[in-house]
């Protein structure tokens, strides 16, 4: 599956848009991570604890956007972005989304 945050892709000509596709997971932090994540407030850095968390989050959003893709048919998504939300204290969604195409090689000549 081709995913590009552009409208377009390069060497490809888009033969069908088949809609809009999206994953989300919600996602709550964890007061032990909490702890180590407020201590290195204090001192500074990056919080890894977190930036795993958020590595996860994007993954599996990713994933089941391309799970919705595949199930329309598509072979590419296009104008795929990101957005984060928060659902409660603690608590924050992270959604993927873009739209689904089917796309081909572009012919020599055009």
């Amino acid at each position: 599956m081709l995913i590009a945050t552009t409208d377009d892709l390069r060497g490809k000509q888009i033969a069908e848009v088949l809609g809009l596709v999206r994953g989300n997971t919600v996602r709550a932090r964890h007061v032990g991570r909490d702890i180590l994540a407020g201590l290195r407030n204090i001192i500074g850095g990056e919080i890894g604890q977190y930036s795993g968390l958020l590595t996860e989050a994007r993954q599996q959003a990713t994933d089941r956007m391309i799970k919705e893709a595949e199930a329309l048919g598509a072979n590419a998504i296009v104008g795929a972005r990101y957005s984060t939300s928060g659902v409660m204290g603690g608590a924050a969604e992270l959604l993927a989304y873009g739209t689904a195409v089917r796309v081909e090689e572009t012919g020599a000549g055009s």
